[in-house]
């Protein structure tokens, strides 16, 4: 291993790479922490169902409330109700009470991880060109 902490039978355009990086050290620097990796994977564990990927979609383009999401995505109140609680308990999502309405709205976090997911948009069109 060289001073980098390489193995030196890598390839040479890895070692590069990692020689370029700072080696091991280099990378693991680049990681995030333990706490937000976790919190990360809530995050995509959040948006990992299609019923809850739905509703962001449609918090993405105006906050509503629950009589209109439950029409679009046809689904009983006790379901609605358990993937809307998901979402506010990750942080993606709020209920704001408007009388006897309660209005449903993306939080900045659901606003920025809905926009992190814009590239993802666009692998259904790189997939028909393999």
């Amino acid at each position: 291993m060289d001073n980098f902490g390489l193995d030196k039978n890598l390839p040479c355009s890895i070692e590069k790479t990692l020689c370029d990086c700072g080696g091991i050290k280099g990378i693991i620097e680049t990681i995030p922490d333990k706490d937000k990796i976790s919190e990360m994977s809530g995050l995509f564990s959040a948006g990992s169902d299609p019923i809850r990927m739905t509703i962001l979609e449609m918090l993405k383009v105006h906050k509503l409330c629950v009589c209109i999401i439950k029409q679009v995505l046809e689904i009983p109140d006790s379901k609605l109700s358990y993937h809307l609680k998901i979402l506010q308990n990750s942080g993606l999502i709020t209920g704001e009470a408007h009388g006897t309405w309660i209005i449903y709205r993306l939080t900045d976090k659901g606003e920025i991880f809905m926009d992190s997911l814009s590239g993802f948009k666009k692998i259904k069109d790189v997939d028909k060109n393999i």
